[in-house]
């Protein structure tokens, strides 16, 4: 695996604040609390500057065979965090507020009271064992092109596009 970083690799705090992308999910407890709690934990993240994030979309669950309409519905957002963190530290500090909310990684792709994911880092590829940014599956999942569009409506996914485009071929091109 490589690594390719625009800034420099390890984990240094960057000289200028860049833009990363968070997908914010929760399908089990108080989805609502949860999420609103999880962005002031974000907002309280070291060397972070802003945060902005979109409105909430409940969606049907998704699992490693395909939609589930049986399991609990998740509420998910999207949130553009301005920080200096590097991208390793700052999935660190995402994995941290994952577990103060009760995260217990068991199966992959389960139910789970909160799941945030680096979803991209400013124009940054990274591809190594312990991360991959942009998030390899981004382009392929409506629950987070909708919410990123919401808060971001020009945002592009590096190596993929528009996010609009992306979220308009998901839905057949309509919008």
């Amino acid at each position: 695996m490589s690594v390719r970083l625009a800034h420099g690799i390890g984990d240094a705090p960057r000289d200028a604040p860049v833009d990363a992308v968070v997908a914010l999910g929760a399908n089990l407890g108080d989805r609502a609390e949860t999420l609103h709690a999880a962005i002031a934990a974000l907002r309280a993240l070291p060397l972070t500057t802003a945060v902005r994030v979109s409105a909430p979309l409940e969606t049907v669950a998704v699992t490693l065979h395909g939609e589930d309409e049986d399991a609990p519905r998740y509420l998910n957002a999207v949130a553009l965090v301005t920080t200096r963190l590097a991208p390793r530290p700052l999935l660190r500090e995402l994995h941290r507020i994952e577990a103060e909310h009760g995260r217990v990684r068991r199966e992959r792709w389960g139910d789970r009271t909160l799941d945030l994911d680096l979803i991209a880092y400013s124009d940054e590829r990274i591809d190594d064992d312990d991360l991959t940014v942009p998030h390899p599956r981004a382009h392929e999942r409506e629950f987070v092109l909708a919410p990123w569009v919401d808060v971001d409506p020009d945002a592009d996914l590096p190596g993929r596009g528009r996010v609009q485009d992306l979220l308009d071929g998901l839905r057949g091109g309509e919008r």
